[in-house]
């Protein structure tokens, strides 16, 4: 299918417009996935919100210009597919790690992660990471029980002060 000029511009200000605000992109390789499997994939990632889509590589370097996408230009060779997450870039990584899991002949082939470019291997160990909800959770649960532990000292020390005032006191109703 050949594109005019007009059609070309608009697909390019589309995409450009489409990457205002991204959390995370990576591009992947999807020869050797049948229509279903694509399909499936593209089900899968839309259930989290994340945009999925075959691009033409020329109009995909010339969208990233000026753009922090344009560190991977050189990763527009070959059938790509981009995958982009405007939410936690964990989610992204872990439905395309699951899914090369079940479907290998997809390769993730580089990630843009906040600005900073990812190797593939960098985007596998970013799917093992718990979301940031969890990670959350777990630093402020860290946070409550050093909190916890401090209070805890505290009122410890405060006891051993009021036990040794009550001793004086005592001592010195006794002494009377």
């Amino acid at each position: 299918m050949s594109l005019n000029r007009r059609e070309k511009e608009q697909i390019v200000s589309d995409f450009s417009k489409k990457i205002e605000g991204y959390k995370a992109i990576v591009l992947t390789q999807y020869r050797g996935l049948n229509v279903e499997q694509m399909n499936l994939l593209r089900k899968r990632l839309r259930e989290e919100k994340i945009s999925y889509g075959v691009v033409k590589n020329t109009l995909m370097r010339l969208a990233s210009k000026g753009t922090d996408l344009e560190k991977l230009n050189d990763y527009f060779e070959g059938p790509t597919a981009v995958a982009i997450s405007y939410g936690d870039p964990i989610l992204l990584a872990k439905v395309l790690s699951e899914f090369v899991k079940a479907q290998p002949s997809l390769e993730i082939k580089v990630g843009l992660i906040e600005g900073k470019v990812a190797a593939p291997e960098e985007v596998k160990a970013l799917a093992t990471m718990p979301s940031r909800e969890v990670l959350m959770a777990q630093i402020l649960g860290g946070i409550q029980a050093v909190g916890g532990q401090v209070l805890g000292s505290v009122v410890g020390m405060l006891q051993q002060v009021l036990g040794a005032v009550q001793a004086r006191a005592d001592q010195m109703a006794s002494e009377k």
